[in-house]
């Protein structure tokens, strides 16, 4: 982690009065001076002339790791140094690197007590680290995979450095409650992807080496997809490279488990197995590298303190020889991003730097799985994930939704401003109230929304390290994903007024005479 000491910036010249007159409510106010002079040099024009460059042909779609990302990150880089803004890395170096691995499907053969397995018909690997061949003498048979407050199938036994057999589901009580819970409600543990993923989280955090999951249902749907994946010329999906979340995990058939274990089925407890195993993994990956645009207006009082304003930077590639420009998504972050950044430069300029540090942070892979933002979350922090006092984070704000019952354009949904901090949305909505006057819609404000936009973009990131956040999106249109999504179809008038919103937002959490507080966690 390049955690970079930042040095205060002092302008004896300086003699403006932090005016707490305006109040938000009995927890926030609204600082001065007036940024609205610095708001107005960001401008529909300006955004169209950079947005017809960076969703234009020639950049290629902007697939992470492709000459047309590389194109990508080089037009934002120059524009931070035409407008003097510095790269926190030092050096002149725009780009936190992020190794990415471009992984195709794995290759395996599995034999039990000299009996063997066939990989898509018996097992698939869907989790993987790197080329690896196991001998093992012996897997930990831990029932369900359980590790919760109330009920724990880890309780008397170590599986560091092991494999573990986990089968599928969750054990009830004798009145139909789930264990874990004591409800007769479902929980992550019961069943599907959640509890794919919480039973190897589990296991990790334990010290597994790897999992063998038992799960009939999952490798029927799995298995022939797989299959065609490995059989095509499919070019693979990207990870990040040593990612700390990549244990092998194996789905296996009920065959399989018996060959382990002959009474898994009617045993809950814990055991060690005696087995012969061979299991050979070819991972079937390559590295490749892929780049963050990072930039930095360091605070005058309070340097340590972060505001972190994100787009991706990223989008489709060419398919089928079609350009998918994403001028919306996420071009219109992306340029919105370079907008702000110009405005709060102008303020230095005049000798109003903000008080508190602002990253313009450009993340690569959001269309991949949030990997550059993950990067930055999870592996290299450039600041320490406690000094941020928020992530504001833009994606699609150039369009309408045709779906939205409201006949006002002039709107934005709002997403996770009152996940974390209750300050935070207030500052939110007092802003718009005095500046921009934009129709807040929280329509998709809910972690059960079935779209699940809070867990789709790169504030997700941040929220899930307690950092505040709050995501702009104009939500989807016919044009979403789709090589139609250009930038002769962008409300510039509308990208205008939202670019405002959120430079006036990060004006005031950047210049408050306290730091916003965090009342509430990440759940």
């Amino acid at each position: 982690m390049r955690f970079r000491i930042l040095t205060a910036i002092l302008f004896s010249s300086i003699t403006i009065g932090w005016s707490q007159e305006t109040k938000v409510s009995t927890t926030s106010q609204l600082a001065t001076p007036n940024p609205e002079s610095y708001a107005n040099s960001i401008t529909s024009e300006e955004l169209k002339e950079l947005l017809y460059v960076y969703a234009s042909d020639e950049f290629e779609g902007r697939l992470t790791g492709t000459k047309g990302q590389k194109m990508a990150v080089e037009f934002l880089k120059k524009h931070y140094k035409e407008q003097n803004i510095p790269s926190p890395l030092g050096n002149g170096d725009y780009f936190q690197e992020v190794p990415l691995v471009k992984q195709k499907v794995a290759k395996a053969s599995l034999d039990i007590n000299d009996k063997t397995f066939d990989i898509f018909d018996d097992f698939v690997v869907v989790n993987v680290s790197e080329n690896t061949k196991f001998d093992l003498s012996e897997v930990v048979y831990v029932g369900h995979g359980i590790d919760s407050e109330n009920y724990s199938d880890y309780k008397d036994i170590d599986v560091k450095g092991k494999f573990v057999l986990i089968k599928e589901g969750e054990p009830k009580d004798e009145q139909g409650n789930y264990l874990s819970s004591g409800t007769p409600e479902a929980t992550k543990w019961t069943n599907g992807r959640q509890a794919l993923s919480s039973k190897r989280d589990a296991a990790k955090a334990r010290g597994a080496a790897g999992i063998f999951m038992v799960n009939e249902n999952m490798l029927t749907r799995y298995a022939p997809y797989l299959k065609r994946q490995a059989n095509s010329n499919s070019e693979g999906r990207l990870r990040l490279k040593n990612n700390n979340d990549q244990t092998i995990v194996a789905l296996i058939n009920n065959e399989i488990a018996e060959a382990l274990y002959p009474d898994y089925i009617n045993n809950d407890k814990a055991k060690r197995i005696k087995a012969n195993i061979d299991f050979n993994i070819d991972d079937n990956a390559k590295t490749i590298m892929s780049e963050n645009v990072v930039a930095l207006i360091e605070g005058s009082e309070y340097p340590e303190e972060i505001i972190v304003i994100s787009a991706h930077l990223d989008h489709e590639g060419v398919k089928d020889g079609k350009v998918y420009n994403g001028a919306d998504d996420d071009g219109s972050g992306s340029v919105a991003l370079l907008e702000i950044a110009e405005a709060f430069q102008e303020a230095v300029k005049d000798g109003n730097r903000p008080k508190r540090s602002i990253l313009f942070l450009h993340v690569t892979g959001e269309e991949k799985g949030l990997l550059g933002s993950k990067h930055y979350t999870d592996n290299d922090p450039i600041f320490p994930l406690e000094n941020t006092v928020a992530n504001l984070n833009i994606d699609m704000i150039g369009r309408t939704d045709p779906k939205r019952k409201s006949d006002n354009r002039n709107y934005i949904y709002l997403i996770g401003s009152d996940k974390l901090s209750t300050e935070l949305h207030e500052v939110s909505e007092a802003v718009n109230s005095k500046y921009t006057q934009i129709e807040l819609d929280y329509t998709y404000n809910d972690e059960n929304d079935p779209n699940r936009f809070y867990y789709r973009s790169d504030h997700y990131n941040f929220a899930k390290n307690n950092v505040p956040v709050i995501f702009y999106f104009n939500g989807t249109h016919d044009d979403y994903h789709r090589p139609t999504d250009t930038p002769d179809k962008i409300e510039y008038d509308l990208l205008e007024n939202r670019t405002k919103l959120v430079f006036h937002t990060a004006w005031e959490l950047a210049n408050r005479p306290e730091r916003i507080v965090v009342d509430k966690t990440f759940n």
